[in-house]
């Protein structure tokens, strides 16, 4: 008799570790969506996200939707009826909860970055609180009301809702690419501040510099092409990518204008001029001031254009100059070899 109750006990005893295994959240954890993470600042009180590194393990939660902020850092995500709702980064499922008050069907997703994300507006639920999601796995699918579909989409920090936009850009869905420091406040208040700026490879904003489109590739040089004068150099990364102001300066011009489609000029103190078209919406509008590095438009095909991309030009004078005398194109570097420094800057070198 003895030795069946022990039996039972260490059964019983091996089954909660188990459970416990498998799902880390106390019931708390489990009802509520905005809740204190007492294990993230158990040991320090400041951690850092390296969202640069980041790519391969991040998802847009409704990758062709089109979002924007409504109301308290609170997301909306237009898409079609049927869509998944994918997982951001990789974590653990913390909330799976059906008839949330002002979310509805709504999942909390603690990451292994210390970040969670918030799920709502849900037709589906397909994970349950405890399971492990990797990032851009299905974990539910998007809600309908009023023949309108859209899922609702929140960052948190501690329980704190977080302005998204400081790590991903709504426009094109990107990450942002930086490092960020979260350091512990008062109660559950965390304050955020970015600890050191892109690379420039990335996005030169710390620099006088940028390459105009990070990661990508040539797909049509400068020179001549069928027959005709090609005036600038074809980069190719992704529908909808961030432009990015090559240099300082103001924009002349900002529109669609004939086979450039959507074009956004800029003219720099240094002596040149740039080009940046075909553009699927222009971020600046004529007489603006943009620095290096700033985000000026999203690539597109508009105008004369057979694939996505951005058509970008230098020139000098109106007389348009091998990109490429001042960029290098494979490595995303400039070429300083070209420029002269002086007291306030660099300008070009003449030939």
């Amino acid at each position: 008799m003895k030795n069946k109750l022990r039996y039972l006990l260490t059964t019983l005893v091996l089954m909660t570790l188990s459970a416990c295994a498998q799902n880390p959240f106390t019931a708390l954890e489990q009802q509520q969506v905005s809740i204190q993470d007492t294990t993230l600042f158990e040991q320090f009180d400041a951690f850092t996200v390296d969202f640069a590194a980041m790519e391969r393990d991040y998802s847009f939660p409704l990758p062709v939707g089109r979002a924007r902020q409504v109301r308290d850092y609170l997301v909306e995500i237009d898409t079609r009826s049927g869509d998944a709702v994918k997982a951001m980064f990789p974590g653990r499922v913390r909330l799976a909860k059906n008839g949330h008050e002002s979310l509805g069907n709504v999942i909390v997703i603690r990451h292994d970055n210390g970040l969670e994300t918030v799920y709502g507006h849900n037709s589906q639920l397909l994970v349950k609180s405890g399971d492990r999601v990797k990032a851009g796995q299905t974990i539910a699918i998007v809600g309908t009301k009023n023949r309108r579909s859209y899922g609702l989409f929140a960052i948190m920090v501690n329980g704190n809702r977080i302005n998204p936009e400081t790590i991903i850009s709504l426009e094109s869905h990107r990450l942002r690419p930086q490092t960020l420091l979260f350091q512990k406040s008062s109660d559950w208040k965390v304050d955020l501040s970015v600890l050191k700026e892109p690379t420039q490879e990335q996005y030169g904003s710390l620099h006088w510099w940028c390459y105009p489109l990070p990661g990508a590739k040539v797909i049509s040089p400068y020179g001549r092409r069928g027959g005709r004068r090609h005036t600038g150099t074809d980069l190719k990364t992704t529908n909808k990518d961030e432009i990015l102001a090559a240099f300082d300066g103001e924009v002349v011009f900002s529109g669609p204008f004939a086979a450039y489609g959507n074009l956004v000029r800029i003219r720099h103190n240094n002596g040149l001029e740039t080009y940046y078209s075909h553009n699927s919406k222009n971020l600046v509008k004529t007489g603006d001031w943009v620095r290096a590095g700033q985000v000026i438009a999203l690539t597109g095909q508009t105008g004369r254009a057979t694939t996505p991309h951005l058509h970008f030009e230098t020139r000098i004078n109106g007389q348009a100059v091998n990109s490429a005398t001042y960029f290098d194109h494979t490595n995303h570097t400039l070429r300083l070899e070209a420029f002269s420094k002086k007291k306030d800057g660099y300008v070009i070198k003449r030939k």
